[in-house]
């Protein structure tokens, strides 16, 4: 077989060429730390670090949307619990003005007192976080979700949260009508009022002493005083029962269907209290309202003013325990949150693994085959170089 000399330097040349190629890329991967630097490098290896770097993308957008929610949760556990401080010195101010020694006007001092506090927790339901958006306000715009009109103050927003976009429910903002807005009166099961009080009984919020008793039904404690004896009878939605002139006595426990109520004091004859299902319809504003009204009013009987006050107290410990518990809530979510962020890091970890198996250098490695192939680059030149120089004339010339 006849071999051309140009054809024997063309393939030395050849060899030379594709030895330098490598070489080169060798050295790229080396400067850039990576294996595939391109989709030709290795198409497997780069489609499996195109997926990684989706996965991680989509992670670092899904962890931005915790991190709004976060923020947003700080800012509302934040202002849940300026307003339990505000609601605690409403009700400091409610238990002093109890005070029986206290006139009309120190109990008018304390009712502007409860006012400005009242201010500060209307500040504090509007609310906005970094970029103007209502804590509270539920799913509505950006406008105040709360409105202090001459009937007390509305709830303008619109029930619901705002969630971040991400496929868990990370909400923005907080349903303000539920949190401010909707707590139960009473005990939280039922309400007791006093109807007709002409005489010096108070009646107490009363408490639940069987829940499989209750029967939800409103129930009137009417009175009759006839010379000493005091009797009083139970309405059940207005209709006798069998506790018919039953005997009276002031702090003694009166027991219907599962509920119990002490009154205290002497009832007139005539007076008569109720039992209704509590309702959840208490705002944080109509307890105050309802406080501030009470104090102002003057010329109350010392038994107005211990009843009205008992009542008063019993609606600010509702809408207290309301606030707390959404106080809770917010609680609980931010601590999801910090589970949600942990899981987010956990993929995001994941996901860089699997791109930097996919296309990273082992770095060791590549040194070594760099040197090979610079050895071997090296020595290819210098043969085709001695090769290249012989000629017929430098064999006559020998």
């Amino acid at each position: 077989m006849r071999l051309s000399t140009s054809n024997t330097y063309n393939t030395a040349l050849d060899s030379l060429v594709e030895r330098q190629a490598k070489l080169a890329g060798t050295q790229t991967q080396m400067t850039t730390g990576k294996r595939v630097n391109r989709a030709s490098d290795d198409p497997a290896a780069a489609a499996r670090a195109e997926r990684a770097l989706a996965a991680e993308r989509r992670t670092v957008a899904s962890q931005r949307a915790v991190d709004a929610s976060n923020n947003a949760m700080t800012l509302t556990e934040s202002a849940l619990g300026d307003a339990g401080t505000l609601l605690q010195s409403a009700r400091e101010a409610l238990v002093a003005a109890g005070n029986a020694t206290y006139s009309d006007a120190e109990r008018k001092g304390v009712a502007d007192q409860l006012q400005g506090l009242r201010d500060q927790l209307f500040a504090v339901a509007n609310r906005t976080d970094g970029s103007g958006l209502p804590l509270f306000g539920g799913q509505g715009a950006t406008q105040a979700p709360f409105v202090d009109m001459p009937g007390g103050v509305q709830f303008q927003g619109t029930a619901g949260q705002i969630q971040a976009a991400t496929s868990d429910a990370l909400p923005l903002t907080t349903d303000g009508e539920a949190t401010w807005m909707q707590a139960r009166t009473g005990n939280g099961v039922f309400e007791t009022r006093a109807v007709t009080s002409n005489g010096t009984a108070v009646i107490d919020p009363g408490k639940v002493i069987d829940p499989s008793l209750l029967t939800g039904s409103t129930y009137r404690l009417q009175f009759s005083v006839v010379g000493s004896t005091t009797t009083f009878s139970v309405l059940k939605g207005g209709n006798p029962t069998a506790q018919t002139n039953l005997p009276f006595t002031p702090g003694q426990a009166i027991k219907v269907d599962g509920m119990s109520a002490t009154i205290t004091g002497a009832p007139a004859n005539g007076d008569s209290f109720e039992l209704a299902p509590s309702t959840a319809d208490l705002s944080v504003f109509d307890a105050l309202d309802q406080a501030i009204a009470g104090l102002k009013t003057p010329g109350r009987t010392p038994t107005g003013i211990a009843q009205g006050n008992a009542v008063a107290l019993t609606q600010l410990d509702a809408v207290l325990g309301q606030v707390i518990s959404g106080r809770a809530q917010v609680g609980a979510l931010m601590n999801r949150l910090d589970s949600v962020t942990d899981r987010l890091s956990a993929l995001k970890l994941s996901s860089q693994t699997e791109r930097s198996n996919a296309e990273d250098l082992d770095m060791a490695q590549a040194i070594s085959d760099f040197s090979n192939q610079q050895t071997g680059y090296d020595a290819a030149l210098k043969a085709y170089s001695m090769v290249q120089r012989l000629s017929l004339f430098n064999y006559l010339n020998v």
